[in-house]
């Protein structure tokens, strides 16, 4: 067993923020939480969260997951992260063939297998997508849902598989299949109207990918894809916190009118992340970081030089309470996954993953398992 106490911070838990408490860990999870006494480690008026759960990281550390989807790759773009609090991810292919998606989907289960620190699963996202909202994606690769493609995402897994997908490009029965076999589904890069992302929400569609970005938006007499997900109490939204994606007020807008336990903090991380914002290339083109912003030579957005812990601190400064900021970085992504008996939160049984933000909210330390590793 190891004893794990802090004291002189704000220390989120299901219970409430406390101000000291000391963890006993065993097997990497937390056994039971008492009040710290001796020796403890000083929080410094800091805070004390649960490790980040980021269910969309393309790379980081120089590193992106489609040109090598590999254990390696996946391995290097977790220690990039965990260096900013994210503790547990699904390393994310950008639409690509089949060939390349088996090989995601494999690479993920040799990482698992071999423990590699972090990996919970694989996001898939696209190619099954809408080439109106392509984004960044390479629309060649774009295909709907066939048999071939169920086949392929609904073989039995070591982790979560995710998929991002468009639902007016595919079938109802074919999003059926898919979350009947487990694999959860998220709408995003999609045209679709209200109707039709309603459609996909009953087949058993769970996510929305990265909240207003690449989708149908919401107008008065066309509520589109932003309209169905705002309305559906049920549907977890992530959003991208970087004040560049999504302006602050619209923010507010969607955080007031949707259930607190149901947005997530997202980074759509790029290999920028911890690579000093060095440009990279996807799909062929070179990408460079503008302010903060991953663009391509038109100006297109290209995912992010986004961490899990500068999207927390974005989201504390538009007034969001750091208990919910907590939620939407840790214990939603937990529960949208379907690992809340396990993740997210600074509680018994659940695994000591843990970040420390310092009263500027820099990471100051990471403990995965109970280990700190940062």
């Amino acid at each position: 067993m190891t004893r794990l106490a802090f004291e002189n911070g704000g220390i989120v838990t299901p219970a409430g923020t406390r101000d000291s408490l000391a963890l006993t860990v065993a097997d990497e999870a937390i056994e039971r939480l008492d009040p710290a006494e001796g020796t403890a480690i000083d929080l410094e008026g800091g805070l004390l969260l649960p490790g980040f759960i980021d269910t969309q990281v393309n790379g980081g550390g120089g590193a992106l997951f489609n040109d090598a989807p590999t254990p390696e790759t996946i391995a290097r773009i977790g220690e990039t992260h965990a260096r900013f609090g994210t503790t547990a991810f699904l390393p994310t292919l950008i639409s690509d063939t089949l060939d390349q998606v088996a090989a995601a989907l494999d690479a993920v289960d040799d990482a698992i297998a071999r423990g590699v620190p972090a990996c919970i699963g694989v996001h898939i996202e696209g190619p099954f997508l809408n080439a109106e909202r392509k984004g960044i994606h390479d629309a060649r690769h774009f295909r709907p849902l066939d048999d071939a493609a169920i086949d392929l995402l609904t073989r039995p897994r070591a982790g979560k598989v995710m998929v991002t997908l468009a639902p007016e490009r595919n079938h109802p029965d074919a999003i059926a299949a898919l979350t009947e076999a487990g694999v959860i589904v998220s709408l995003g890069h999609t045209n679709a109207t209200y109707d039709q992302a309603r459609a996909a929400i009953e087949a058993g569609a769970r996510g929305i990918t990265h909240l207003f970005n690449a989708m149908s938006p919401l107008i008065h007499r066309e509520p589109g894809m932003v309209g169905a997900a705002l309305e559906d109490p049920g549907v977890y939204c992530g959003l991208i916190v970087d004040h560049r994606h999504v302006h602050p007020a619209v923010l507010r807008v969607a955080l007031a009118a949707r259930p607190a336990d149901r947005m997530m903090l997202v980074t759509d991380a790029m290999p920028s992340v911890g690579n000093g914002g060095r440009p990279f290339t996807l799909n062929g083109e070179p990408i460079r970081v503008d302010d903060g912003v991953c663009v391509d030579a038109n100006g297109t957005l290209a995912g992010c030089d986004l961490d899990m812990a500068t999207a927390l601190a974005n989201t504390l400064t538009i007034g969001v309470p750091v208990e919910r900021a907590s939620a939407m970085a840790s214990g939603n992504p937990a529960a949208f996954l379907g690992i809340e008996a396990t993740h997210g939160s600074i509680a018994a049984g659940r695994r000591a993953d843990l970040v420390w933000l310092g009263a500027d909210h820099r990471v100051r330390g990471v403990w995965i398992g109970g280990e700190r590793i940062h």
